[in-house]
């Protein structure tokens, strides 16, 4: 029986016209393995992120910008329609606009958080569902889990746990739900797991002692939740709706989350672990520069390939993301993931490469680079020259610009008003600037986009990308990005990977532009 099948058949039993078919797991967390993936299981689109909606007579999936094409290539559009969100749009606002007023819509407890629940039951009737059934009732495996050194943390986890204690009463505790806090929390890495090194647990801390819930005791956690007689904290955007449910009115949303913002703020320890993680990670890109300069008949799949071994060559445990490895048109997909065997780099042609890597200390590096094959053409190294000139632009905001504080919204908005300044010959900006780094790739806060979110102020310690891009369906993309940090008031750039003297156009860039490249090396 096809997976749509039994979706509807599903819904039939439930008395359901409308459900909602996640991306995620029960932690939910963005990079899932699309064997949980049920919302890849339905529509056969394998991005990290974008929801289903099931109708009664059709199926909508929902993909911001950067999803836009690989969306359209991997569905079938006999069954399921594209929503292709703009920047301006919010995902869930589209979402309830295809369920009528008069109908109820099924969420899955689990796979939802209480936050995005109360969202939709504000505007629509909700049924919540205990069991998905396109899960394959995969055993959890909890094993592997290690303890980081106080030199590359900073701080022990009895301090950081004692910082977060002192502010609560006897009768209160901290349910900690998503999964890089907890192992923010405990100094714990599991390198096990593609594409990631968090540990999959929860935590509760009181005000004078704590429980980690991972291998040794997780199926002891419900049971627990359901007999706490305190009053239990929780943070609505990554507590799940079934577990929200356990703790009924016992549970009190928290206004501000203490271990989010103190994660998000590295310690110096933890910034020169990454100043060591990204010239390795430098290293890599370097090498794999050479080996598409010194080698012909390269296909997509062999350059992934050899990015992996130069990574574990400079020590890597592991990927932080799956590598994007794209030749000519299939730069223009912001998040392509095929790395095909049967794309071959000719004369001429333009390869992005988005990648990065987990090392001792189990914080993410990210670094995105274009290369040319041969010598690039005029459009090429216009495209590439404007990426450059607004990279450095967001880059040197905080040496040009005086305000503070400043916020990822303050350097994300002149970034794209630059960019509709330009001649772009039909390419587009369809993404946020940045996002912050740690644990996960993609952290908040900080980001930096035109959304809401990104008005909170940078503070010190703060990692985060600058990556702005432009993109053409059918011609290709050019994206840049520089994993940078923030101290002292100032950004300061983890990544020092060079850029391309054959792709830029140096007519194009003024003598401030010019000496402000001076920073990185042009080969």
């Amino acid at each position: 029986m096809d997976n749509l099948t039994v979706i509807k058949n599903f819904m039939a039993d439930c008395g359901l016209n409308y459900l909602l078919v996640n991306s995620t797991n029960e932690f939910l967390v963005e990079y899932n393995t699309l064997e949980e993936n049920s919302r890849f299981k339905l529509t056969n689109f394998s991005g990290s992120t974008g929801e289903a909606l099931v109708a009664k007579d059709k199926v909508y999936l929902f993909v911001d910008g950067r999803y836009h094409i690989q969306a359209d290539q991997e569905v079938n559009h006999e069954i399921v329609t594209v929503v292709k969100l703009q920047n301006s749009q919010n995902s869930l606002d589209e979402i309830i606009k295809r369920v009528p007023e008069n109908e109820t819509l099924g969420l899955f407890a689990k796979k939802i958080s209480q936050k995005i629940y109360e969202y939709f039951k504000n505007q629509r009737t909700i049924k919540l569902l205990n069991e998905d059934p396109l899960d394959n009732n995969i055993p959890q495996k909890y094993t592997g889990d290690i303890t980081l050194d106080k030199s590359l943390t900073g701080l022990s986890s009895e301090e950081k746990i004692a910082e977060i204690s002192k502010n609560l009463n006897e009768n209160e505790c901290i349910y900690i739900t998503d999964l890089d806090e907890v192992s923010y929390l405990y100094n714990m890495r599991n390198f096990s797991q593609n594409y990631s090194a968090k540990i999959k647990g929860r935590a509760i801390v009181y005000k004078d002692k704590n429980t980690l819930y991972n291998s040794e005791n997780y199926n002891k956690l419900e049971n627990d939740l359901k007999n706490i007689s305190k009053k239990v904290y929780v943070d609505k955007a990554s507590i799940n709706a079934y577990d929200y449910n356990i703790l009924a009115n016992r549970a009190i949303e928290l206004t501000q989350n203490p271990i989010s913002i103190m994660k998000s703020q590295k310690t110096s320890a933890e910034l020169e672990h990454l100043k060591n993680a990204f010239l390795k990670t430098d290293n890599a890109m370097r090498a794999i520069r050479e080996f598409i300069e010194n080698n012909e008949n390269l296909s997509e799949f062999d350059i992934a390939t050899q990015l992996e071994k130069e990574f574990k060559n400079q020590g890597a445990l592991g990927l932080s993301f799956k590598s994007i490895v794209a030749k000519d048109e299939n730069s223009a997909l912001a998040h392509y993931s095929k790395s095909s065997k049967d794309e071959i780099l000719k004369d001429g042609s333009l390869v992005l490469i988005d990648c990065g890597a987990y090392f001792e200390g189990g914080l993410a590096t990210d670094i995105t680079r274009v290369f040319a094959k041969g010598q690039p053409t005029e459009l090429q190294r216009k495209i590439y020259t404007y990426v450059l000139k607004a990279f450095l632009k967001a880059y040197n905001f905080t040496k040009i610009n005086n305000q503070r504080p400043i916020s990822g919204y303050d350097i994300d908005y002149p970034i794209h008003k630059l960019f509709e300044s330009f001649d772009l010959d039909g390419f587009v900006f369809n993404h946020g600037l940045g996002h912050g780094i740690g644990i996960n790739v993609h952290e908040f806060p900080p980001r930096l986009s035109p959304h809401q979110t990104s008005k909170t102020p940078l503070k010190e310690g703060m990692c985060f990308s600058i990556e702005p891009g432009l993109y053409k369906e059918g011609f290709f993309g050019v994206r840049l990005e520089n994993s940078c940090y923030f101290k002292d008031n100032q950004i300061h750039s983890f990544v020092k990977m060079n850029y391309e003297k054959k792709l830029i156009n140096f007519e194009m860039l003024t003598q401030e532009e010019k000496t402000q490249l001076e920073e990185f090396e042009v080969l």
